[in-house]
């Protein structure tokens, strides 16, 4: 586990390197797609994970934002989790393929252990524009669970790259909270934050915050197979923010 730990902290060093450009008007750092990441991970387990999500923007000059992503996960052993999938997007009746990502998550400690779960993630994307770059998600995970309650807060950087060139880095967060009232159905809400560049945080134009309510699942098929689901309406609580935000995930475990 120590190198594990040793790892996943020289990759954050280096992560730190990855750039992000400065934000226009109705550009949005957390896609309509976006979800909550968890630190755990689950040996062998194997899943397809689509997503769908659209955004009513801020401005009624700009254009309804929508996209939608299908992937295929494998826990590779007790600590790491990979997962590669497509993305697309779409505003009105233009539609477009828009990316390929691949995310890699390390668990860092045992489940239960500790009164934290803690994890890391790497996820880089590759848009479909090449003169785009490159873009990158890293930090840490985390998952705290009291009796019916379970709370997730993940700390993340955001990077956009074109060879060398460094414009600086987002810095954001995300977190839920959700009542196990039963297997199939919880309730809790999301919230998905992103504070601007770090060296701009008095930036009020970059802060974009959207934040409600969200129901959660999953329903046993078979021994090892489950389906799981997450919705969520988010409204946005700054200027910089969507109007409101409609997003879902489905799981299929195996």
């Amino acid at each position: 586990m120590k190198k594990i730990q040793t790892f996943v902290k020289q990759l954050s060093c280096a992560a730190l390197l990855l750039a992000a450009p400065p934000l226009y008007a109705g550009e949005y750092l957390s896609g309509p797609a976006d979800y909550i990441y968890t630190p755990i991970v689950e040996e062998g387990e194997k899943e397809i994970d689509t997503k769908f999500g659209t955004q009513t923007p801020r401005s009624s000059e700009d254009t309804r934002q929508s996209g939608a992503s299908i992937g295929f996960g494998y826990g590779v052993n007790s600590w790491w989790f990979t997962e590669l999938y497509g993305k697309v997007i779409w505003d009105g009746n233009n539609s477009q393929f828009d990316a390929v990502e691949w995310e890699n998550k390390f668990q860092l400690t045992e489940t239960g252990k500790y009164p934290v779960d803690v994890g890391f993630l790497i996820e880089v994307e590759r848009p479909q524009n090449r003169n785009e770059g490159y873009e990158a998600k890293y930090g840490f995970l985390l998952q705290s669970e009291w009796k019916q309650w379970v709370a997730n807060l993940n700390i993340l950087m955001q990077g956009h790259y074109t060879g060398t060139e460094n414009q600086g880095t987002y810095f954001g967060y995300q977190g839920q909270v959700k009542y196990r009232l039963q297997p199939e159905l919880e309730l809790g809400a999301q919230i998905y934050s992103w504070l601007g560049q770090v060296n701009s945080w008095n930036s009020d134009q970059q802060q974009q915050t959207s934040a409600g309510p969200a129901i959660f699942g999953k329903t046993k098929l078979g021994r090892k197979e489950a389906l799981k689901y997450n919705v969520a309406y988010l409204w946005g609580t700054t200027s910089a923010s969507p109007r409101n935000t409609i997003r879902m995930q489905v799981e299929y475990e195996f």
